[in-house]
């Protein structure tokens, strides 16, 4: 008798399930970035790539505090910029970033954050999970941003059967509901750090334990 192969993917009932019991699980989950404006929240987020909410949260008080705007970000040096941020990592990169995506709101959006996905990833270190955080919690929009975190979880859970980050966003858009885009990404990036790491996942006390497929993990 040939072996019954394991499923690739959970089945919209399966995605359901997820779904209502990450929604039960996280039901506060939400942005841990510190920010006070939409400017704000997109420096943020453009440092926070490959580093820690908490560890960006930690210096953008005092890079706020000098540059609240993108008007005072572009005029100011940019090994300024660097000096404030340099705890975390790619600081050079980001600070160069920083200072060119204000550079540009400036001259292109009047100083303000643009609301669509075209023009802010035409901002210089703004890609698609970066726009479509903004997106989300700046102007309201249901969006799933795909982090390491989201990518991870989707894929090994079932949620999609993806490879790259572009197909998992389209396929988790299929799976949830769109009205709980945005909290699912949430939730899934909390479920991310605190019970699904990568290398030693807490399934024995997870509230998907029953539905989870488990992929890349047996």
């Amino acid at each position: 008798m040939a072996e019954k192969k394991s499923p690739k993917k959970l089945s919209k009932a399966g995605c359901a399930k997820v779904t209502d019991a990450l929604m039960k699980e996280y039901p506060d989950a939400g942005c841990a970035l510190d920010f006070g404006t939409k400017f704000q929240l997109l420096a943020a987020v453009v440092l926070s790539a490959q580093t820690t909410d908490v560890s960006v949260n930690k210096v953008t008080p005092a890079l706020f505090a000098e540059a609240p705007d993108a008007a005072a970000m572009a005029r100011m040096d940019e090994a300024r910029i660097a000096e404030l941020i340099h705890s975390i990592g790619m600081y050079r990169t980001k600070a160069k970033n920083l200072k060119a995506l204000s550079q540009a709101l400036e001259d292109r959006f009047g100083g303000e954050v643009p609301g669509n996905m075209e023009d802010l990833v035409s901002l210089p270190g703004v890609g698609r999970k970066t726009a479509n955080v903004v997106l989300a919690e700046a102007f309201g929009e249901q969006r799933i941003a795909v982090d390491t975190h989201v990518f991870r979880l989707a894929n090994r859970i079932g949620l999609t059967d993806e490879g790259d980050v572009l197909k998992t966003e389209e396929a988790l858009m299929k799976a949830i509901p769109r009205d709980l885009w945005t909290p699912m990404h949430h939730a899934l990036i909390w479920h991310g750090r605190r019970v699904c790491s990568a290398r030693k996942p807490a399934c024995g006390g997870c509230c998907l334990s029953e539905i989870c497929l488990k992929k890349g993990l047996k």
